[in-house]
């Protein structure tokens, strides 16, 4: 990349940084990646709302069209590291990165303008990756553009500096929310027969999922306790309602959706054997991502063009991803850049996008383009 472009995309990146958004409230960010391709490129911008696309089309009569997905969503975290791009909204940061996938693809926006490219581009600019829910927004656009092959990638910690990583098949797991909600009956903590109280059943849930997980011998198979809660911890209140909330996740949707089905039911069991109403919602809900080989198979030949060293995880990456919505409608790949072998690894305090890899990513995705 030349000098001025990589450092349009860092401050971009620094930029977005400073000032981020929760899933599905990415209003701001929005704008000023639509601002940026508008006063730097000749991309056709479609705005769709609470997410957009930019199209750079091409008249090869032979053309193909390519697709790119950058997340625009922040975490809800607080900033604690002192930077000079540091989060001007309290309790919000970019944790995870995602303010370097929308530099990168407005850097490879940046690069076409420079080279244009023999097919047709799309960059997808999507919200709510966190929840699960911006990728089944956008992913009818497969279908509305022609879309014939779709990329994205994330940063990854535990890995060589600009090294890309990947996995074939199932790259990431199928995962979703529970929240069970037990409702009974408050009363004296000196009487608490007088009352019925949740908080053994919820007890008996929690150790009954983690059994569950823990009997599993194939595949990946996990459930997380995310929260436990009954009453106020007032020593003279026995409390009549309390919940439990869970994440589980698979490397199979249907394993995934066996082990709620299962929790669900000793749930209910033991909500009627205390006495006790019950209440459910699934939430952030993720499908597997699974790479199609051939395209994987392109990120390979990506790399090796441009001299990035590639490996292959042994094991796939736990967090969850909705990108897998866009490969249930084409084929498609998501790769992994290394942030470095001892950088902090995502959704932590210490963590901060690594500007370093940038360049290897935009590099990478403009390779695809040319060899579609």
């Amino acid at each position: 990349m030349k000098k001025e472009i990589l450092d349009g995309a860092i401050q971009l990146r620094r930029q977005l940084h400073a000032d981020p958004e929760l899933s599905l409230q990415e209003h701001q960010t929005k704008n000023r990646l639509i601002r940026f391709l508008r006063e730097h490129t000749t991309f056709r911008i479609v705005d769709r709302g609470n997410w957009f696309y930019a199209v750079k089309q091409t008249d090869f009569a032979s053309a193909r069209v390519i697709a790119f997905r950058a997340e625009m969503d922040a975490l809800p975290m607080e900033e604690t590291l002192e930077l000079p791009h540091q989060s001007r909204t309290p309790g919000v940061s970019h944790k995870c990165g995602h303010d370097g996938h929308m530099a990168a693809l407005c850097g490879l926006a940046l690069e076409l303008e420079q080279h244009p490219a023999k097919n047709t581009v799309i960059l997808i600019f999507q919200p709510g990756e966190e929840t699960g829910q911006g990728a089944l927004l956008c992913r009818e656009l497969i279908r509305e553009a022609n879309i014939s092959e779709i990329y994205a990638f994330h940063n990854l910690s535990g890995y060589p500096e600009g090294m890309v990583v990947f996995r074939s098949g199932i790259t990431q797991p199928a995962s979703e929310g529970i929240r069970i909600v037990l409702t009974g009956k408050p009363s004296h903590a000196a009487e608490p027969e007088q009352g019925r109280n949740p908080a053994g059943a919820l007890a008996a849930i929690a150790l009954f999922s983690q059994k569950l997980a823990a009997e599993e011998q194939e595949g990946m198979l996990l459930c997380t306790i995310t929260g436990m809660q009954a009453g106020t911890g007032d020593f003279g209140i026995s409390p009549g309602d309390g919940s439990i909330c869970l994440t589980i996740r698979s490397d199979s949707e249907s394993r995934m959706k066996e082990l709620e089905r299962r929790i669900l039911e000793y749930a209910g069991e033991q909500a009627a054997q205390a006495g006790l109403s019950m209440e459910y919602r699934i939430s952030d809900v993720f499908p597997e991502t699974r790479n199609h080989l051939p395209c994987l198979e392109k990120v390979k030949q990506a790399a090796a063009l441009a001299g990035i060293p590639v490996k292959e995880m042994e094991d796939l990456w736990r967090p969850s991803e909705d990108f897998g919505y866009y490969l249930k409608e084409c084929p498609g790949a998501i790769f992994y850049i290394g942030n470095g072998g001892h950088y902090p690894a995502v959704h932590t305090d210490a963590y901060d996008f690594n500007d370093r890899i940038l360049e290897p990513a935009v590099t990478v995705f403009r390779n695809l383009i040319d060899l579609m």
